[in-house]
């Protein structure tokens, strides 16, 4: 691993455009924005093919706007799941590194039990002999 760069920065990195492409198309429709944007869009559009005194493009049902709501969902819908799958990788590799990272603090948890365990003998191997010492006394 390069100095100073976490695992979420050396992952961000490696990210193809595609990948990041589905990141960002996923993030963005999954946000407020998107819903607040679309409901003015839809609004507008039902209101100009209403009460449009000149050109109605799609008279009533809106049956081009339902298009343009399937085309979207079509496209949408995998977009968001590859999002999703990528989620998934990145949440196991996650889970990986920090496995890897308590397994190694646990052996040098270990390595510091046995030396201070090695302390406290050596201790009690010295307090053993000056009690000695002074019982030959």
């Amino acid at each position: 691993m390069a100095l100073n760069k976490t695992w979420h920065d050396l992952h961000q990195e490696s990210l193809e455009f595609g990948q990041r492409l589905a990141d960002n198309v996923a993030q963005g429709m999954g946000s407020w924005r998107f819903i607040i944007i679309q409901t003015v869009i839809v609004a507008l559009w039902m209101v100009l093919n209403v009460i449009g005194f000149a050109y109605k493009w799609d008279l009533y049902p809106f049956i081009l706007l339902n298009l343009v709501f399937s085309t979207q969902a079509a496209y949408a819908a995998p977009i968001i799941m590859m999002a999703q799958n990528r989620q998934s990788d990145r949440d196991r590799a996650q889970a990986n590194a920090d496995y890897e990272t308590n397994c190694e603090a646990k052996k040098e948890i270990e390595q510091l039990i046995s030396k201070l365990n090695s302390i406290e003998i050596d201790k009690l191997d010295k307090i053993l002999d000056l009690l000695q010492k002074t019982e030959a006394k």
